[in-house]
């Protein structure tokens, strides 16, 4: 693989550093995530060409606060700080921070007062997104004041002959407008690399990773159809060719008529080797009685990989297992040390992440670990696959059985089935699909009093949710139309006679997830 520049985010437990070395790779050049305290030796090694300091949730003055490699400062390499990242670099060369008299969180006007290097091409003012209640009140030896807001005098500060800067709010976030434009400036005109990481570059590096990995062994993937397994297909066909067959086990908790679909398409367009193996029985039975949420991930993961093991035995010797996990997966699924080497709480369970047995006689390839869902949609592309799955929305693993509240059984599936069909088919009528990042329906352990033919029903309610994100870490309830919610509710009532009540989901993440359960 060709050599590019690369960018390296040391994070210090923010919320935004994954979505900071996201809006790096939007602007085509690599970044990968490390932790704080990363060496300068090992920086030097892989020929780091920049480094941004994350925010985080710690003061500088704290006695266990984070610090990063004394030598970083005088390393020579181009440094961006973000919040507590610029507060510790203000910090650590000889200036001063405190708490700060008044707080400062949401949107805040920002006055550029030097329109050089870090604010090159952009207005006097501009929106951006504060969120510290510590400042910097004397900056460090050769550095200036920058920009300031109304309660902020170091907004931003910088100092060209030590090629250090620092920025108090998040030009990561999208309530920062022109914060791209920011970043891209501390790209190109501070860091001054190049723009060559691209989507046909990642192919090329995928590629030559699996094979490196895989070497002649053959490899079993698990499919769902969804866009992650589908895209991962096309790169392990294109990487290893008949070394790959794909696996679709049929769990019973796929959406109306999926299965069908899948074996359709994977026989005929990808030419791909697929064994349809329907373990609905047993994946029904392991999930009686069972309503926590966390055990039904836990089941249906370790269920998934006995099933894979026992197919294996049938085809052959596979010593490698291939799965579609994401970079939000990982993180989501994290307890202990994450891949970042910081301290995370485990949000929920993803059943390719947390949910796999320690036992597992497999050993994984994941060759879009490190990607948003975004990212791999353009890598789908790039590998021709076929619209409607690049674009289709993200589809939870565990499938309904974790849009089912309570336990899971063939009649509540069923139920399921019919309402989600309905309300994916409206979204798409409505032109809705492609605009909102997920749309779903949930099935509630509720039942409610209705009326019906002047009868008096006690039936099942269900939750509509739909939700606009960009990467699925953050997310925000979709405004969608009434009268679109209206045909959606009608036609539910009307055509699924098990259910009499609609409900539609306005909940954020956070504190919600996208997810039920």
């Amino acid at each position: 693989m060709k050599k590019h520049d690369l960018i390296v985010v040391l994070d210090f437990g923010a919320q935004y550093s994954l979505l900071i070395a996201r809006r790096v790779r939007e602007c085509n050049v690599y970044c990968e995530v490390k932790p704080y305290d990363t060496s300068v030796e090992e920086l030097k090694k892989i020929d780091c060409k920049g480094i941004i300091l994350s925010g985080g949730p710690n003061s500088v003055y704290d006695q266990d606060a984070p610090k990063t490699d004394p030598a970083l400062w005088t390393a020579g390499i181009p440094i961006l700080g973000i919040c507590y990242g610029t507060q510790l670099l203000a910090k650590e060369l000889g200036g001063e921070v405190k708490q700060a008299q008044k707080r400062e969180y949401g949107k805040a006007l920002l006055k550029i007062e030097d329109k050089t290097d870090l604010f090159a091409g952009l207005a006097n003012e501009i929106q951006c997104w504060m969120s510290h209640g510590d400042q910097i009140t004397k900056l460090p030896e050769d550095f200036k004041f920058k920009a300031c807001t109304d309660n902020c005098q170091a907004a931003a500060i910088g100092s060209k002959d030590k090629n250090i800067y620092g920025v108090q709010f998040h030009p990561e976030v999208l309530h920062t407008p022109q914060g791209l434009d920011i970043i891209k400036n501390f790209l190109y005109i501070i860091c001054q690399v190049k723009p060559t990481w691209t989507t046909k570059n990642f192919v090329e590096y995928a590629v030559n990773k699996v094979q490196q990995e895989v070497g002649q062994e053959k490899v079993l993937l698990g499919l769902s159809g969804g866009v992650d397994s589908t895209t991962v297909a096309a790169l392990l066909k294109k990487a290893i060719g008949d070394q790959l067959t794909c696996v679709f086990i049929d769990q019973g908790f796929m959406r109306k008529n999926e299965a069908a679909k899948i074996v359709e398409l994977f026989n005929k367009h990808f030419k791909i080797r697929l064994i349809h193996v329907d373990a609905r029985k047993r994946f029904f039975d392991k999930l009686k009685v069972v309503t926590d949420p966390e055990e039904k991930r836990m089941l249906i993961g370790t269920e998934f990989i006995r099933t894979f093991e026992e197919e294996a035995k049938k085809l052959g010797t596979f010593p490698f297992l291939a799965q579609g996990t994401l970079y939000p997966d990982v993180i989501e699924s994290a307890s202990g040390t994450t891949d970042t080497g910081k301290k995370a709480a485990r949000i929920k369970s993803h059943h390719n992440v947390g949910g796999l047995p320690k036992d597992m006689k497999f050993k994984l390839v994941e060759p879009l670990r490190k990607l948003f869902k975004d990212e791999v949609r353009s890598l789908g592309k790039e590998l021709e696959v076929p619209d409607g799955i690049v674009n289709r929305q993200p589809f939870p693993g565990p499938g309904l059985a974790i849009r089912i509240i309570g336990e899971v059984t063939e009649e509540r599936v069923k139920i399921l089935q019919e309402v989600d069909d309905i309300v994916v088919t409206e979204i798409k009528n409505a032109g809705l699909y492609r605009e909102v990042w997920q749309s779903f329906a949930v099935l509630l352990p509720i039942r409610t009093v209705g009326v019906m033919g002047d009868k008096r029903t006690y039936l099942n309610t269900v939750a509509v949710r739909a939700v606009a994100s960009k990467d699925a870490m953050t997310a925000d309830w979709a405004r969608l139309p009434y009268d679109l919610l209206e045909t959606i509710s009608t036609r539910i009532v009307n055509e699924v006679p098990e259910v009499n009540r609609v409900v539609y989901d306005i909940s954020s993440k956070p504190p919600s997830t996208i997810e039920w359960e």
